[in-house]
């Protein structure tokens, strides 16, 4: 590509460089890798079950180890709440109450989701809010159609000039309904990292959010930590940052140009959570604990859920305490062919490691030089829940360009849909990953692992949008669980489906784990 001085004034002014760019475009152009799945991850082939007294003692483990540890839970929470009310903006825009019932529009339109949300409206945590703000602004409120109602209700939600939900981050929506209060998922994500996110009566998370929203969030914890530090004996170290221009990438127009703005500008786009690896990079901390924003519970399931969290905790640091233990091994030499089988033996039933076929007939030092490079990897424990539909990535055994087997986390947009064993692996797996990992980020000397080392550049994915009118195709970078940790090593952990409680539009807080009765 051949850039111009405003161009390149532009690429530099946002952190990027000329050979950057490039770079993006060269992914683009040739087209998406996609993952060469060669089975599913199942208990007992990649995915660990853990018996109720093997739990118990991941969880003293854990216990026992926390309060040597400095530990951060991870939680991303950029991006507005509009997708979650997606269903609503269509009901606004396609029922006239003027010409037809509420219900009659819910039959002929066989519209489930509308039918469940104005059937249980006094079961959201938001309707004493949104019934206060109606009645300030619609005085006659009660006097109106049953339909008229619910689509001022509604409207109440989301329009700008009244309570504007959709411009809220989902994290300081109102989740929970309490007999005295309303809980946001930011102040629930405070409360869970109390019980299992803590050590020496510290609890330290860090969000990574959009900079319009920095305000609101500080605000909402300036209004709610004293009072969760009375009531936990835990004292919070909050921390925020934003998503990194620097990771902001390029779009071609169907043309294979560079995409520009009408005043000639390059359109740099956000490149997904892939792009929050360099965050989670600037942290300096043992442990790491990842979880997205909107999957938390009401109070009466915390310890239920903390219990799992410490399972996968005491699990890495049991991995990880023989995992160094080798590795200093390795440094101080003196290694005969008998500790090279001991530690294969644990890097293949331990760590899922898939040791290389020409392994065996290669010389000691190369055995050496292979499983300590093999070892010296960031370990991350992943929670797997039972597959029932929910979209997510799922745990598969993954061959590279290189003949290399691998077990990976792999979204179904990388996987190619033109080939149908493929497409069968994918519907035929048994479990899939909620975004719930334990990350041991530090090496065996106690030092930081680069985790931009670890990524697989060539598990990039390339979209499709429509950006004012045109076609574009746009990068996003490998994902954070996915291409981003594709070098680390894994063990992949069943947990119970309790474990996992997304909201993704605003019926989901009418199920059981988002009710306090």
């Amino acid at each position: 590509m051949t850039f111009s001085e405003n161009d390149t004034i532009q690429i530099e002014n946002h952190g990027l460089t000329i050979d950057k760019v490039n770079e993006q475009v060269k992914l683009i152009t040739s087209g998406m890798s996609y993952s060469n799945l060669k089975e599913a991850a199942t208990v007992g082939n990649g995915i660990l079950n853990i018996e109720n007294q093997k739990e118990s003692h991941y969880i003293q483990l854990f216990e026992r180890k926390k309060n040597e540890l400095s530990m951060v839970k991870f939680v991303p929470a950029s991006g507005a709440a509009t997708r979650m009310f997606k269903f609503l903006f269509q009901f606004l825009n396609s029922y006239n109450s003027k010409e037809e019932t509420l219900e009659d529009y819910i039959k002929r339109m066989d519209n489930v989701n509308v039918q469940t949300f104005v059937n249980n409206l006094e079961k959201l945590p938001c309707f004493e809010e949104v019934v206060h703000k109606i009645h300030k602004v619609i005085p006659n409120y009660n006097d109106l159609s049953y339909g008229e109602r619910c689509i001022e209700f509604v409207k109440t939600m989301l329009d700008d000039d009244r309570l504007n939900y959709s411009f809220y981050p989902k994290g300081l929506l109102p989740f929970h309904r309490y007999k005295d209060y309303v809980a946001t998922a930011f102040e629930e994500h405070l409360f869970e990292a109390a019980y299992y996110a803590s050590s020496n009566n510290k609890a330290n998370l860090h969000f990574t959010i959009s900079e319009v929203h920095h305000n609101k969030f500080q605000e909402e914890l300036n209004h709610i930590q004293e009072e969760i530090e009375n009531e936990t004996g835990i004292s919070f170290n909050i921390s925020f940052s934003y998503q990194k221009s620097t990771t902001d990438t390029i779009a071609l127009t169907q043309d294979k140009e560079i995409y520009k703005e009408q005043d000639g500008s390059i359109l740099f786009r956000p490149s997904g959570h892939g792009a929050l690896l360099e965050n989670l990079n600037d942290l300096d901390y043992d442990i790491v604990f990842i979880k997205n924003i909107d999957n938390v519970v009401v109070k009466k399931h915390h310890q239920t859920i903390s219990n799992y969290k410490k399972v996968l905790a005491g699990v890495l640091l049991e991995a990880q305490e023989q995992t160094f233990k080798f590795l200093h091994l390795l440094e101080k030499g003196d290694i005969d062919e008998k500790d090279i089988d001991r530690i294969t033996e644990f890097m293949t039933n331990k760590l899922n490691i898939v040791i290389a076929t020409d392994f065996e007939t290669a010389s000691l030092e190369s055995k050496i030089f292979y499983v300590r490079e093999k070892l010296n990897r960031p370990i991350r424990v992943c929670g797997m829940v039972k597959n029932e539909g929910e979209p997510g990535g799922g745990p598969f055994w993954v061959e590279d360009n290189k003949g290399a087997v691998s077990l990976q986390i792999v979204e179904s947009a990388q996987i190619d849909s033109t080939i149908e064993s493929q497409i069968s692996l994918l519907q035929n797996a048994t479990h899939f990953n909620p975004v719930d990992l334990v990350c041991g980020v530090k090496n065996y000397r106690g030092e930081a692992f680069d985790l931009t080392k670890y990524v697989d550049q060539d598990a990039a994915f390339i979209t499709s949008k429509t950006q004012a009118g045109t076609d574009i195709s746009a990068l996003e970078l490998p994902g954070l669980w996915n291409g981003s940790m594709a070098y680390w090593n894994s063990i992949f952990v069943e947990v119970p489906l309790i474990t996992f409680n997304p909201v993704k539009t605003v019926n989901d807080l009418l199920k059981p784990a988002h009710q306090m009765s």
